[in-house]
C-alpha cells in the first residue's frame, strides 16, 4: 500500500515522527507541494492514501488520480477537499477534530493579555535601553487593563468557545455567547446567550470561534464593528475570513477600537497588501495558535487512528 503526504512540514517540522503512518505501507513525505494541479497529481501518483493539511485537492484532481481510496485532512478544517467529488469516486476524506481546543483557547487568552500589557513592545523598549534612561522606578507606553469584571463576548461555543469561556471565567471576567444553538445548561449568573447585537454593543473583548460559512463569512464587518464599543478589542483565532479586514484596518485606525489581536487572516500566508499589515494596534501572529508540540501530537495520534479504522473497514471522522 502506497501513501503519500502532500504537506508534512507544518505538522513535523523534525520534532514528531512518521512512524505510525509508515507501520500500515510505503510512505512518502512531502515538505510541501507547490498548489499546481499537475504537480499534486504528480506526487500522489498511484498512492492509496494520501494526507494533506492546505494542499488542495479539487475535482480535476480527484478525477486523474484513479488509486486513491482515502484522504485524511491533517487539520479540522477540510474546506481544501473537493469532498462532494471524493464521494462520487469512492473516495473516503476524513478530518481531525478537537485536537487543539487547549491550545486555541490558551492562545486567545495569550492574545488577550497582550493587548491588555504589550508585553512584547515593553521588553523591547527595555531592551532598547529606555528603563535605564528612565526619570522614575517604572513606565508604561500603552495603557494597562485589568480583565477582571470585563465583558467577553464570544461568537461561537464549540468546544474552543467553551474551553476559552472557562479561562475568561477564571480571570474574572462576564461572558456573553452568540451561537445558532444556546445551550442552557452552560448558562449561568456568569455567562448568557445573547443576540449578536446586544454582544457587539455590551463587550469589551470580543473573541471569534466560528466555523467559516456563508452566514459568518465578513461577520464583523463595517456594519458590526459600527455596534460595537467604544475603545473594545476585537480578537480572531477561528477563520480570516469572519473579518473584513478593510473595515477593520479603518476602524482601527480611526481609533474606533482600542485594538486587535489576529491568529488568522483572509490569506495565507500573508500578502504584502493586506490592509491589517501596518493598521494601528494591531498584533499579528502567523497562524499558530493550534501548533504546540502538545496538540500536533494529538494530531497525529488521531490521524493514525483514522487511517487504522479505514483499513479496518470502520471509518470515524468521514466527512463525505
Amino acid at each position: 500500500m502506497k501513501i503519500v503526504v502532500l504537506d508534512g512540514y507544518t505538522l513535523n517540522p523534525g520534532d514528531l515522527n512518521w512512524d505510525g503512518m509508515s507501520q500500515f505501507g510505503d510512505l512518502t513525505v512531502y515538505n510541501r507541494t507547490t498548489y499546481d494541479d499537475e504537480v499534486i497529481i504528480k506526487n500522489i501518483g498511484n498512492a492509496d492514501i494520501v494526507f494533506t493539511n492546505k494542499t488542495p485537492i479539487n475535482k480535476h484532481v480527484l478525477s486523474k488520480v484513479t488509486s486513491l481510496k482515502y484522504i485524511g485532512v491533517l487539520a479540522t478544517g477540510y474546506n481544501v477537499v473537493d469532498i462532494k467529488t471524493a464521494k462520487q469516486h469512492n473516495v473516503v476524506v476524513t478530518n481531525v477534530p478537537d485536537y487543539s481546543s487547549v491550545s486555541v483557547a490558551q492562545f486567545t487568552m495569550a492574545l488577550m493579555l497582550e493587548l491588555c500589557h504589550h508585553v512584547g513592545a515593553h521588553n523591547d523598549a527595555v531592551q532598547k535601553g529606555d528603563w535605564i534612561k528612565s526619570e522614575d522606578f517604572s513606565f508604561w507606553n500603552y495603557p494597562l487593563i485589568e480583565l477582571a469584571g470585563k465583558t467577553l463576548g464570544l461568537v461561537g461555543f464549540g468546544k474552543i468557545g467553551r474551553a476559552t469561556a472557562k479561562l475568561a471565567e477564571a480571570f474574572g471576567m462576564h461572558i456573553l455567547v452568540y451561537n445558532r444553538t444556546i445551550y442552557p445548561e452552560f448558562e449561568n449568573s456568569n455567562l448568557k446567550f445573547v443576540t449578536l447585537d446586544e454582544l457587539l454593543k455590551t463587550s469589551d473583548f470580543i473573541s471569534l470561534h466560528s466555523p467559516l460559512t456563508d452566514e459568518t463569512n465578513g461577520i464583523i464587518n463595517k456594519n458590526a464593528i459600527g455596534k460595537m464599543k467604544q475603545g473594545s478589542f476585537l480578537i480572531n483565532t477561528s477563520r480570516g475570513p469572519l473579518v473584513n479586514e478593510s473595515d477593520l484596518a479603518e476602524a482601527l485606525n480611526k481609533g474606533n477600537l482600542a485594538g486587535a489581536a489576529l491568529d488568522v487572516i483572509s490569506k495565507e500566508p500573508m500578502q504584502e497588501n493586506n490592509p491589517l499589515l501596518g493598521a494601528k494596534n494591531c498584533i499579528i501572529t502567523p497562524h499558530i495558535a493550534w501548533a504546540p508540540k502538545e496538540a500536533r501530537q494529538r494530531l497525529m495520534q488521531i490521524t493514525v487512528d483514522n487511517l487504522n479504522a479505514f483499513l479496518n473497514g470502520n471509518p470515524v471522522n468521514a466527512v463525505n
